[in-house]
């Protein structure tokens, strides 16, 4: 148990370090525009693994919209997803 302990602290300290290197853009930076809201959340969440795949090799290609409304666009973002994969009710359907 002690030794699980130690990983799992060494992990976590690694962690915070690493995270500490993580560049930040400035909101002001990214405003250039009218905010995100709910429909742009939905269609960000359903196009989400394509615009993560091209994020990897492009860098002006985001997978979230920075410039957002808040919870609005974050449940559309989510609505969008869980659309895409089918929601939580194909979870429970096991036959």
């Amino acid at each position: 148990m002690k030794t699980y302990l130690k990983s799992l602290l060494t992990f976590l300290v690694i962690l915070v370090l690493f995270s500490s290197c993580a560049e930040v853009t400035n909101i002001e930076d990214c405003v250039t525009d009218e905010p995100y809201g709910f429909f742009f959340g939905v269609w960000h969440g359903i196009i989400a693994p394509v615009s993560f795949v091209r994020s990897v090799f492009f860098d002006d290609i985001a997978m979230y919209g920075v410039n957002n409304t808040g919870g609005w666009y974050d449940f559309g973002f989510v609505l969008g997803a869980g659309i895409l994969f089918g929601g939580g009710g194909k979870a429970s359907n096991s036959r």
